[in-house]
């Protein structure tokens, strides 16, 4: 291995900190992917470059890396697009799947070691959604639609630094423009 020691910023103690992975010489790592309902944008193509090169770096240095990408090829935008086409959501997301795929390709992306599709876990999604309910994690709209209650969360904006209390609050400032 490579004696060189990785630094990364740590949000929550907002620090670089030497890279430790859980595993050594392990390291796994998940980032986010494609929703294939159109083609990527360059903003979207500077997330999957800067995993690809936070993956080589992590190879350069010795570390045996898996790396987890999703598509997301079940979601509104999907859904919306695909009846529009006249087309089956699974016709539908594949044509964009590979064309992300063609593109990252040209741009010498190196593949992740696994893609997975949210319509291979919809089971499981459907499991957890359920436990949050039944605990009363989360709760479900008017339309339908189930969101987690983050007031749940006694650790909501640990990362951000946020208090939940105070967003409110920070939301009205910056719509009047004045502390109130």
């Amino acid at each position: 291995m490579n004696s060189n020691k990785i630094k990364f910023y740590n949000t929550l103690s907002r620090e670089k900190e030497i890279f430790v992975p859980i595993n050594p010489p392990n390291v796994g790592f998940y980032s986010c992917g494609p929703t294939v309902y159109n083609y990527p944008h360059i903003g979207n193509y500077r997330a999957y470059i800067f995993a690809d090169t936070l993956k080589r770096v992590l190879v350069y240095c010795g570390y045996k890396v898996k790396h987890i990408m999703n598509i997301t090829d079940i979601d509104d935008k999907t859904i919306h697009n695909s009846q529009k086409e006249g087309k089956t959501l699974k016709e539908f997301t594949e044509f964009y799947t590979e064309e992300f795929l063609k593109d990252i390709k040209s741009l010498n992306i190196l593949e992740p070691t696994k893609f997975t599709k949210a319509t291979d876990y919809v089971n499981e999604m459907v499991e957890i959604i359920n436990k949050l309910l039944d605990k009363g994690l989360a709760y479900k709209s008017a339309d339908g639609s189930v969101y987690f209650d983050i007031k749940k969360f006694k650790n909501y904006g640990k990362l951000s630094h946020l208090v939940l209390g105070k967003l409110g609050m920070k939301k009205m400032e910056m719509f009047f423009g004045k502390q109130i």
